[in-house]
């Protein structure tokens, strides 16, 4: 065989065996991915659950006998706080006794958000301020007006319940001048403004009550009915 046949045949073969090793390594490169992709797609499918052991807490800041408000019920005093296993999840809560309506509440500590502390003297001072103010006179239905101030009762918002109280004072103890809705509201701000102060002044209801009648100009119809 002549010598020149005799080389490109060689180095055709070792072109052979070269394109051999690409397509080789090619395959091999596409076989992982495809490897890799149906690792990803099975961990999508079926993602690794964990159990939660405890449950998410927000900074605790009430302790035992705290006295606490909650929005729709008012002010309530902490009388335990306790542990409990719901679901494989410890969770924590507060027992709180509303006296005001003889009501224990359950509240976790992880929504406490819901708890606020209660007033400090200066905002109590502030409420009286408002109660000696003159009431808002409102023109729009009394349906709507109710709607507001039930709003304002259950906001746990303090000074919003002062004036309530406020703009539903009549001055008087007559029934007759007030509406039932319209007393049955004056009433529930008035008990629930009265129970916070009597939690952040630590003094008896008698001496709250003096205290909220004269700021509303109620004491002359107490003293006037004796």
């Amino acid at each position: 065989m002549p010598k020149s046949k005799k080389v490109k045949k060689t180095n055709k073969t070792k072109k052979n065996k070269a394109l051999k090793k690409v397509k080789k390594f090619k395959n091999k490169v596409e076989t992982k991915n495809i490897e890799k992709k149906n690792t990803s797609l099975n961990l999508e499918e079926k993602p690794e659950i964990k159990k939660v052991k405890k449950q998410p807490t927000e900074k605790r800041i009430y302790n035992l006998k705290d006295y606490v408000v909650y929005p729709k019920h008012g002010v309530g005093k902490i009388t335990a706080i306790e542990k409990a296993n719901i679901g494989e999840i410890d969770i924590q809560f507060y027992k709180i006794f509303i006296e005001k309506e003889k009501l224990t509440l359950t509240v976790p500590i992880n929504q406490q958000s819901k708890l606020r502390a209660i007033s400090s003297i200066n905002q109590i001072n502030k409420c009286i301020s408002i109660l000696k103010t003159k009431p808002k006179v409102k023109r729009t239905m009394w349906s709507r007006r109710a709607q507001e101030y039930d709003q304002k009762i259950n906001s746990g918002k303090i000074y919003e319940l002062a004036e309530v109280v406020k703009d539903l004072n009549k001055n008087t103890d007559i029934i007759a001048d007030q509406s039932y809705s319209e007393r049955q509201l004056f009433e529930k701000a008035y008990e629930r403004l009265k129970s916070e102060f009597e939690a952040v002044l630590n003094t008896n209801p008698d001496e709250v009550q003096k205290k909220m009648d004269k700021a509303l100009g109620r004491v002359q119809i107490s003293d006037e009915a004796q």
